[in-house]
């Protein structure tokens, strides 16, 4: 346990951005969930719109330094990807 206070005050801050950063993971692996039972679905209006959501998901983790920008460049492409080969 931390005895000093800065240290004290180090190890709240760690676990408040362990929990947000958690909960964005949480956030971009059900998104990306449903973007795959969109594509299952075959319905136009259904994938553009679950990857919208996972891009917007992608672009606010970015923004708080969750994931790394050439993560999101390579998943988005990959995604996009798989949207035209259907």
């Amino acid at each position: 346990m931390a005895n000093h206070a800065s240290a004290k005050k180090r190890s709240r801050q760690n676990k408040l951005r362990n929990t947000v950063n958690s909960q964005y993971i949480s956030k971009f692996r059900t998104a990306l969930n449903h973007f795959q039972t969109s594509l299952d679905s075959e319905k136009e209006e259904e994938i553009q719109k679950s990857f919208s959501a996972v891009n917007s998901i992608l672009a606010k983790a970015s923004k708080k330094g969750i994931f790394k920008k050439e993560y999101i460049s390579r998943k988005l492409s990959s995604l996009s990807k798989q949207i035209s080969k259907k």
